[in-house]
């Protein structure tokens, strides 16, 4: 499994990032990414953190940890910069918090997004046509989620992409342990949100060559 959408104590998740990546080694999981909820308050915090953790578990844990960041609730106005100035930090993942239909995400996050130098776009909620095919002509992800509520609206995400051609991937949004899936059980829920099997591999490929990982063993 390559989950590129996971939390830590960083932000709202219950795990400190050495014991996620820990369980995630034992989950079986070839590579994953720490992606912390941030907005301009924290996001200049986090990211060094996350960057020297990552490097120190990728040496020491027979996996890939990815130093990331999850713009959350960002006014969309600010987004370009807020993404811009992550990248510049050292954020290798950069995932926008969507449109999720179970929170109150301000409208136009995800055309800010998807306009920004980002890598996903997280449960994007209903997502639109206009959207997706934004999303497809920029190379930028669209996640179909694991996580509970998020996922509500996984169908028609993956009906939407499938049309404008758009990228993508399947993460689970772990906050605690519980939360980390499995291939097996991340296949599952692609197959749930309609992707058929050669979609679904295209899926987990394009984590693949995300994560930097696509051709290692």
């Amino acid at each position: 499994m390559i989950d590129l959408h996971t939390h830590s104590l960083m932000s709202d998740g219950e795990l400190i990032p050495s014991e996620l990546v820990r369980r995630a080694v034992i989950a079986g999981y070839r590579a994953i990414a720490i992606t912390d909820h941030a907005d301009h308050s924290n996001y200049d915090f986090i990211i060094p953190r996350v960057i020297n953790v990552c490097r120190r578990l990728s040496k020491s844990c027979n996996i890939v940890a990815i130093p990331g960041v999850e713009l959350t609730h960002v006014h969309p106005g600010d987004i370009p910069d807020i993404a811009k100035e992550s990248r510049s930090l050292g954020a290798k993942i950069i995932v926008v918090h969507g449109e999720t239909i179970v929170e109150p995400v301000i409208p136009g996050t995800n055309r800010a997004a998807l306009h920004s130098d980002i890598d996903i776009l997280a449960h994007p909620g209903f997502l639109s046509r206009e959207d997706a095919g934004l999303a497809a002509e920029r190379g930028i992800h669209i996640e179909i989620t694991a996580r509970r509520g998020h996922c509500l609206t996984n169908g028609h995400v993956a009906s939407v992409a499938r049309k404008s051609g758009a990228l993508l991937l399947i993460n689970s949004d772990s906050h605690s342990p519980g939360d980390l899936v499995s291939k097996e059980f991340a296949r599952k829920i692609a197959a749930g949100a309609g992707l058929v099997d050669k979609e679904i591999a295209v899926a987990f490929r394009n984590a693949e060559i995300l994560s930097g990982i696509a051709g290692k063993s």
